[in-house]
This record gives C-alpha cells, structure tokens and sequence, in this order.
C-alpha cells in the first residue's frame, strides 16, 4: 500500500486526477495466488486492466493471459514477438486464451494464423471457428452458479451442462479438436460454494465426455471471480484456495491441466486514485464536495462493475456523512452519497481511493471533454 505522504507528493509533482500503480502490489498478489493454489496456471484477465506495463510485469513473472479482443490479444503479444521465431506459435499456445465465447468472423480470421486456444459455448461458434479459425483448439464454456457474484455472468454466457457433451462432439464432427471445459462463477463471487458445484459440474462432464470417446479432453479452466479484499467481509483468498485444493485433488487428478483467469484478484488493490476538491455545497442540510474525477472516469466501476470505492481524505479530525460528485454536467455523476469526511475541507484539498484498480480506467471516457486520470507507474 503507498503511504499517503508518498500519495501527496506525487500528486503535488504529477497532477491530479492520478491513477497510481503500484507494481510492487501486483507481484505480491500473483505470489499470493500461485502459493495457494500452486497447481493452477494464473492466466491474467487482460480486460480488468489492461495497462502493457501490468501486462509485462505479470508476464516477467511466468503468468499466461486471458483476453477477450483482438486489441488485448496484441498487448500480450507484444511480449512474445522478441523470442526466437521456432518457439512463438508454441509460445501463443502456452500464454493466451481468447476467452470470449462469441467472436466475429474477422476476429477468429485474425487468430486463425496463431493457432489459439478459444473458447465457444453454441452450435453456431462451432461452425464459425470451423470455417474461419480451424487450427484453433476448443475450450467449452459451461453455464453455471453465480448466485452472490457482485457481476452476474450466466445469462450472458455458458453452454447448459445437459448440451455440453452433444456440443463437444458437434465441434469434433467439425473436424476441430475440444481441449478442454472452462466455466465463471461470477466476479467478485465471495460465495465459495459457487467454485465447489462447478468443479462438481465439470467433473460430471469430463466422465461423460470420456465415456463417449473425448479423450483428449485434459484443461480444466476454472475461470475468474476470485475476489479482492475490498472490506472485511470478503473471506480470505486462502480459504478459498484450500477449499478448491481439496476438490481439484479430489475430482481432476493429474494429468488433468487447471488454469484460471484471475484479474480483480491481482489488480485491485494495486492501485490508488488522487483526486482534488473543486467545489463544495450544502445542499438540504448534507455538505456536498466536488471533485476532478467522476463516473464516467475512474469510478466507471461504480456504474460497470457494481462496485463501491470509498473517498478518504490525508486531514485527520471529525468527519461527517458527505456527498462526492464528479465534475461532469450529469448528475449521474455521482461518486457516493454516504461517505465520511471532514466538513472543513476546502477546495484544491486532496482526497483518495484506494483498491482502484481493476475494471476502473478500463472503461473510462472522454464524457464532457474531461480526460481521464494520468496513469503512473511506481515500483516497476
């Protein structure tokens, strides 16, 4: 965590809104994941943030990338163009999943040449990867729970348990080869019973598939939704990854190969963003402070990702209930309605988010001609 007095500084050197990285943090968290699940290969979530320099750092670690674009697929493949040519198409193979269950037709042509690791979930993505990217190998997305997940993936995305042998010998009429099955419980899924019945879910499938001659069926992708520390009332990550231990030993015993696709997890709380009042009201009673970041900029996440970051100020003293806004016209512009705060702060003062980092300035905007948060980069 970077020490409020270093937080000033930077501010005071670089402007604000900062949207600061720490690097150091990165590490610690993907240390963290593989020391407690040390049989599973983190593949980073290239979409919670996609900064190259996250990128690079959690590559020159050994981590493997998830990505769901063909712009995400080029950052990660930046980091593979240096390496000699007979080992880069390997290389792709051992580092990427294109883990969106629904490509275009220009998007799976694009790939088709890397020969990816794809995932699919519908008849209809079988004869597209058929025609368009049939040196890809298949990786099954099953639908299952995500009751407790702050973001609810199921409806979108997931083959029925029922459908998913049918459609694995669908792909293998295409002539294409089903590696594998890979499910989501949901991000941010603090209910752990949602990993424990899809590992129960994908075991049953796996003795099905085997059973009707699948046998070269041997990557278990057990998704994403491991969530962050945001507040007390998340359950430590190891209790959570002795849990999946147990089970994975249990239900996929080698030489079954299990992959994940941890992004909250490993950059959340990596990040801070420093903000500077710009205005203050009294509005009914409730003191209300403005400030040079908003919704449509780092707390995108309030609006896209269901999530809460709350406002701190470096002032120690008394606090009361405050309403934050950003500086856009919109009133939907609205960082929080209930955060404590010093009601004497004034306007330049600094105030700070902390655990900022994941699916924030991923999809922040230009709304009202504001610009987003400059990025930096500590501890690289």
């Amino acid at each position: 965590m970077i020490k409020p007095g270093t937080l000033t500084r930077l501010a005071a050197k670089h402007g604000t809104p900062l949207f600061v990285v720490d690097h150091d943090a990165v590490r610690r968290n993907y240390r963290a994941f593989r020391r407690h699940l040390p049989r599973v290969q983190a593949y980073y979530a290239v979409k919670a943030n996609p900064a190259p320099e996250i990128v690079e750092t959690l590559f020159d670690l050994g981590a493997s990338f998830d990505v769901a674009s063909m712009p995400e697929f080029l950052i990660v493949h930046e980091f593979i163009k240096g390496l000699p040519a007979r080992q880069r198409q390997e290389f792709i193979w051992d580092k990427i999943i294109y883990a969106n269950p629904v490509k275009a037709v220009e998007t799976l042509e694009d790939l088709d040449r890397y020969k990816p690791l794809v995932t699919y979930d519908n008849l209809e993505e079988v004869r597209k990867i058929a025609r368009h990217a049939p040196h890809a190998g298949l990786v099954l997305r099953v639908r299952v729970p995500n009751t407790g997940s702050m973001v609810e993936l199921s409806s979108k995305f997931g083959a029925s348990p029922a459908e998913a042998v049918d459609l694995i010998e669908a792909a293998h009429v295409a002539g294409l080869v089903v590696e594998g099955l890979s499910f989501h419980v949901g991000s941010q899924c603090t209910n752990f019973d949602n990993f424990l019945q899809a590992l129960q879910v994908s075991a049953t499938i796996f003795e099905e598939a085997w059973a009707r001659g699948f046998r070269k069926m041997t990557i278990l992708d057990i998704g994403g939704g491991f969530p962050a520390p945001y507040d007390r009332h998340v359950k430590p990550f190891r209790e959570l990854a002795r849990r999946l231990n147990a089970e994975l030993d249990r239900l996929f015993p080698p030489p079954i190969e299990i992959l994940a696709e941890p992004g909250r997890f490993l950059v959340a709380t990596a990040a801070t963003l420093v903000a500077r009042i710009i205005g203050k009201a009294v509005r009914d009673g409730k003191l209300c402070y403005y400030i040079n970041d908003g919704i449509y900029h780092t707390f995108s996440g309030i609006l896209f990702d269901h999530c809460q970051y709350h406002v701190k100020s470096f002032k120690p003293g008394p606090t009361e209930i405050c309403s934050v806004f950003g500086p856009t016209c919109d009133a939907l512009d609205t960082v929080s309605l209930a955060e404590d705060l010093p009601p004497d702060l004034e306007t330049g003062d600094l105030l700070y988010s902390e655990n900022i980092g994941a699916y924030t300035q991923a999809s922040s905007t230009t709304f009202n001609g504001f610009p987003p948060a400059k990025i930096l980069h500590v501890n690289r």
